[in-house]
């Protein structure tokens, strides 16, 4: 399916991403969110709130979760894990730290889950952080929600007859994004590398970038065949086609405000150049209009380039 086709299936919390989480903890009542399965595959789910998409396992060996959205939702979260099975969250992975993803942290933490992610994911859960958007800084996180396990590049887990491999994608969304893959099941979790109906959102501030989102995408790819059923971070369940219709369209948005930026031109003569405008209408549920979107990509290279020009690494 398209992505056009999934735009009316889009989760309406996607513009959650991009404050800090005490931000939106001011703006959204919690106790009219409901959180909702969907079937994936055999024994895994997606299950939708309010935030980041979450990634459910289930078996004999107990459950599994891919993230946790918002503090305040860990109940219902609760709740709709054990309609799905009567076995205890035994671990919880963090595809990157933004509070919309591990914001249950703590309370997943406190109840013996075992919580799993990439080194710089503790790192900056365990420091004060800037707010994603410009909003209020995030506070260390207290030593419940800190993971325990962690892992430089990739780590895997052999859980409810399936083999998971936890993989580092660096500098995309942040510099500590995590790509899940179960062997069996065939299902990719891809975190916030993949926006499903969605100009992206990347967190230069957590070491995020362009090229690492666009690197991310091609991580996936390798990993997936025309059966792959993947969670994006945000957005309705894709497949491949949709990931690469996403890795495509960064490639092209990416070629045209390079080469816009390398002839001279000012943010303003390249938004006003409108290098997103043949995908614009096919995002309507995009959190960022075209025109911010474009001046995010513009200030990442042109940097790059100026610091090319005088010598410096650029892309």
């Amino acid at each position: 399916m398209s992505l056009q086709k999934f735009l009316s299936l889009l989760v309406l919390t996607t513009p959650l991403v991009l404050a800090s989480t005490r931000a939106v903890a001011q703006q959204t009542d919690y106790t009219k969110v409901e959180v909702k399965a969907e079937k994936v595959a055999d024994n895994i789910y997606m299950l939708t709130g309010a935030g980041g998409n979450i990634g459910l396992s289930v078996g004999r060996d107990g459950a599994l979760l891919i993230d946790d959205q918002f503090a305040p939702l860990a109940p219902k979260i609760r709740a709709a894990v054990a309609l799905l099975s009567d076995q205890p969250i035994r671990f919880l992975i963090n595809t990157h730290w933004h509070g919309d993803h591990a914001g249950g942290n703590e309370a997943f933490g406190k109840t013996g889950s075992v919580i799993v992610a990439q080194d710089n994911v503790r790192n900056r859960l365990n420091s004060t952080q800037p707010g994603p958007m410009g909003g209020p800084p995030s506070p260390p996180s207290p030593a419940a929600a800190l993971p325990v396990v962690t892992f430089a590049d990739a780590v895997t887990l052999h859980f409810n007859d399936d083999d998971l491999d936890v993989i580092h994608v660096s500098n995309a969304h942040t510099d500590g994004d995590a790509i899940i893959r179960f062997h069996k099941a065939n299902v990719i979790h891809m975190g916030d590398t993949f926006f499903l109906g969605s100009y992206p959102f990347i967190d230069n501030k957590s070491g995020g970038s362009y090229d690492g989102m666009i690197s991310a995408t091609e991580k996936g790819l390798a990993m997936a065949d025309d059966q792959t059923r993947i969670i994006p971070g945000h957005g309705p369940l894709g497949n491949k086609k949709d990931l690469r219709e996403f890795h495509d369209m960064l490639v092209a948005i990416r070629a045209r405000v390079v080469k816009l930026v390398q002839a001279g031109k000012t943010q303003d003569e390249v938004i006003a150049a409108k290098p997103t405008a043949d995908y614009d209408a096919k995002l309507p549920g995009s959190f960022f209009k075209p025109d911010v979107w474009v001046a995010r990509v513009y200030v990442e290279y042109r940097k790059a380039w100026e610091a090319k020009k005088k010598g410096g690494k650029g892309k």
